[in-house]
């Protein structure tokens, strides 16, 4: 049967996905990590990346392979008793704020790690915890889940929220699996 013919008597369901979301499974922690450098190459002055997931998840090591493609000067490592770490980039002094918002019990909390000051300042914010920080998150972001599938894999769901992150998303897809 020519495959035309079968495609048209073939109903052909809808992707899961839309445009802007990728779901990838991760099979080790060098892999999050690979995946987290190939997306902190991508970033850009200004863009908000949420990593929500459940504790070992895999957040910090997607965060500190984000950290190393971005360019910062010292590996991202949890900020999870100082909240915010800040890491420039030697070639532009571009900044990356990296937040754990674990600790705070909900937006007023923010204040006191003068989380609207970082979002206006144009440098990059890599958020982990971001749900207890969600009404005061941009609507247009990048938000990643992080779920663990065993003691090794995980699975990582990407979603761009506005045109700005859908890009990022489909860019990221192309660098990583060299696909559209």
């Amino acid at each position: 049967m020519p495959l035309q013919h079968l495609r048209d008597s073939v109903k052909v369901p809808m992707p899961i996905l839309q445009p802007g979301q990728i779901d990838i499974i991760s099979h080790s922690a060098d892999q999050t990590y690979r995946l987290g450098q190939r997306l902190g190459r991508l970033l850009q002055a200004g863009d908000v990346v949420c990593l929500s997931g459940d504790m070992g998840a895999g957040k910090t090591v997607l965060a500190a392979g984000v950290g190393n493609g971005w360019g910062a000067m010292i590996p991202l490592t949890s900020p999870t008793f100082t909240l915010v770490h800040e890491h420039r980039r030697p070639q532009d002094d571009l900044r990356l704020y990296h937040l754990d918002c674990y600790r705070l019990r909900d937006s007023t909390d923010a204040e006191t790690i003068a989380f609207d000051d970082l979002l206006d300042s144009g440098g990059v914010m890599l958020i982990e915890w971001p749900e207890r920080v969600r009404d005061l998150l941009p609507t247009e972001r990048l938000w990643l889940e992080l779920r663990t599938v065993d003691e090794t894999r995980r699975n990582l769901i990407l979603n761009g929220f506005g045109a700005r992150y859908a890009q990022r998303v489909e860019r990221f897809r192309i660098e990583a699996f060299g696909v559209k």
